[in-house]
């Protein structure tokens, strides 16, 4: 990277309109993805809130993929969901993709999205080398 910061784009109609990236990785290796709902080509994916959170983390994590790196370098995930009902789920669908991983996660309840019809929104926070064990030792 040499210094630069490196910036993609999704398919998210609003990054263009806001001014946004999906994802911004920094000179020290640190990637940071935009929130990512199951809206996919403009339209919701339809599903509950564990079906809509996978989506959500695909999504995230095919940003990743367009930067090389993967579910083994996320170092930290926030969920915000729309109700307390939905904190099993969401958390099963966080732990078939990161368990081995284990990220700093926080899960929040909010009042709303833009699309009523979404239930979960994610953030990932990724470093390159952290699935090499580059960040640091594992604490137990």
């Amino acid at each position: 990277m040499s210094g630069s910061v490196r910036r993609i784009g999704g398919s998210a109609p609003w990054e263009q309109a806001f001014g946004s990236s999906r994802a911004v990785e920094l000179p020290n290796g640190l990637v940071l993805v935009s929130g990512c709902t199951s809206m996919v080509d403009g339209a919701v994916v339809d599903g509950g809130p564990y079906d809509q959170a996978m989506t959500s983390f695909d999504v995230a994590l095919g940003a990743l993929e367009e930067l090389g790196l993967g579910a083994g370098d996320v170092v930290r995930t926030r969920m915000y969901i729309t109700h307390a009902r939905d904190v099993e789920e969401v958390g099963r669908a966080h732990k078939a993709l990161f368990g081995e991983a284990r990220p700093a996660t926080s899960m929040i309840i909010v009042s709303g999205f833009v699309d009523p019809r979404l239930v979960v929104e994610v953030e990932v926070e990724a470093f390159r080398g952290a699935a090499a064990g580059e960040a640091g030792g594992a604490a137990s």
